[in-house]
């Protein structure tokens, strides 16, 4: 069971009646409120509810089988509240303090903006104008992805939050730094022996990050149309794992510490100019085709709310260098996309292979030994071996050893959202994103799109249902590599 320091805390829910909040905050705040973390919440969205209609309203995102909800819901309140108008966040201040002192909150709050990015800024200055950042309690600030769309905007949005709250304070919150093996990452090298003395560049060929998606647009179509798999994945989820993949050991496995690594990472990622972006770079988009369970899908540009002549990519791959001691010369071989065969997310890391040896003949085609971190739908461990077949010619086989925590656990593990949560209400900022982190790979992003548009990259088609369009595939083919198969732990 995930260990809960209980601090009692009033959480500003901004957004409140969104898709976010009823799909994975709601659910999350319960099961904390079950592992008897203290808070109350207020709602806050421009939609008129009342506090019955609201709790009505989280209640129907509850499980089913969830127990008693009457304590839980109770803690909920709702305003009806408009960033644009300031003169509202004085009742706001009112019904805080007064639940501060009604549930002996001790002034910690919690200021959660589930917003369109550009009301990030103006909600922290209304909120400061209001009086409500000055309390006895700590204060921290969670803000959802995307954080900016370029450089230039993100160091905007992080000057007006600076303005009214500290660094140490700002919870960037990127979901995939709760998942169970993203956080595993850590412990799989640094608690190993065996793995870290071989994560280096005299041992590993390769690293293969794919995050694949069969979902297309969706309702986000208005917004994606205008950011693209690039901006919405390998900004912010993809370089993470990049991170947590490649980082040197800390000195200190302390938050700083362990984010400073991070950091000296993505700053190492090596920039991708336009003389080389064509060689480094795969931009996709779905046309119509077949997922796998059957169903027939449409193209990208005929999705509801498109533009028919859309040249928004809904897949990226890509070939990164790290330009440090450890990965010289391994690439890092990352994709992405919608509408692709399969929802899966991993980490593959293929080792070199044997020096050949006319001695051990049947050495010679032996598979190379894989080790793959399943960060979802499965959560676990593979390590592929090689093996004498179990017969006279002496030849080998593959092999593989496999754990899947979520197999035998179902329901046993926290959320995502759940984690990081009671991460921000005990105030620790290890799986949040710091803005050196945010600087350096919007530097990178930025590198990608000024080279796309010199060099006009080519927009390659696949079809939906498949793992991407070809050239994705020749992307590693010029390295003698190939993209291994998505597998399952089970």
């Amino acid at each position: 069971m995930m260990e809960i320091q209980k601090q009692p805390t009033l959480i500003f829910m901004f957004g409140a009646t969104g898709d976010l909040a009823r799909r994975k905050l709601y659910p999350a705040f319960y099961q904390l409120y079950q592992k008897n973390q203290d808070f109350a919440v207020i709602g806050l969205a421009r939609r008129p509810h009342t506090h019955e209609s609201y709790r009505r309203l989280i209640s129907d995102t509850l499980p089913e089988q969830s127990g008693e909800r009457k304590g839980f819901l109770d803690r909920f309140y709702y305003l009806s509240l408009d960033i644009e108008h300031p003169e509202n966040f004085g009742v706001l201040k009112e019904l805080s303090d007064r639940l501060d002192k009604q549930y002996l909150l001790q002034g910690n709050r919690i200021f959660y903006l589930s917003l369109a990015p550009r009301f990030f800024g103006l909600a922290a200055k209304n909120l400061k104008n209001a009086g409500l950042t000055e309390t006895s309690g700590w204060k921290h600030l969670i803000i959802e992805k995307p954080f900016g769309h370029d450089f230039m905007s993100a160091e905007k949005l992080n000057n007006d939050l600076l303005q009214v709250f500290d660094e140490k304070e700002i919870y960037r919150i990127d979901h995939y730094l709760g998942k169970e093996m993203v956080q595993n990452i850590e412990a799989l090298r640094f608690a190993n022996p065996i793995f870290e003395s071989v994560w280096n560049h005299r041992y590993i060929s390769n690293v293969q990050i794919t995050l694949s998606e069969t979902l297309g647009v969706g309702e986000r179509a208005s917004y994606y149309d205008q950011t693209g798999a690039l901006l919405d994945m390998v900004q912010n989820h993809i370089m993470q794992m990049i991170a947590l993949t490649a980082m040197e050991p800390p000195s200190r496995f302390e938050t700083e510490e362990i984010r400073y690594e991070k950091v000296k990472v993505i700053q190492s990622i090596r920039p991708v100019s336009a003389e080389k972006v064509s060689d480094q770079v795969v931009r996709g988009q779905y046309i119509g085709g077949m997922m796998s369970d059957g169903t027939e899908v449409c193209a990208y540009r005929d999705e509801e709310k498109i533009d028919k002549n859309s040249n928004t990519e809904t897949f990226v791959a890509a070939r990164f260098f790290i330009d440090n001691y450890r990965w010289s010369g391994v690439p890092f071989y990352i994709r992405t996309g919608k509408r692709m065969t399969a929802k899966s997310t991993e980490i593959v890391i293929q080792f070199k292979d044997n020096p050949k040896n006319p001695y051990f003949y049947h050495l010679n085609d032996a598979e190379p030994n894989l080790l793959v971190i399943h960060v979802q739908p499965d959560e676990g461990l593979s390590l592929k071996l090689n093996v004498k077949q179990f017969n006279e010619t002496g030849n080998t086989m593959p092999i593989s050893m496999k754990f899947c925590n979520n197999c035998a656990n179902v329901g046993n593990t926290p959320d995502a959202y759940e984690r990081l949560l009671a991460d921000c209400l005990k105030g620790d900022s290890t799986n949040f994103t710091r803005w050196d982190e945010v600087a350096y790979s919007w530097s990178l992003m930025d590198s990608i799109v000024a080279s796309w548009s010199e060099k006009q990259l080519p927009l390659d088609r696949y079809e939906a249902g498949s793992m991407g369009p070809v050239s994705a595939n020749e992307l590693l083919a010029k390295d003698g590599f190939h993209w291994w198969p998505l597998t399952r732990t089970e």
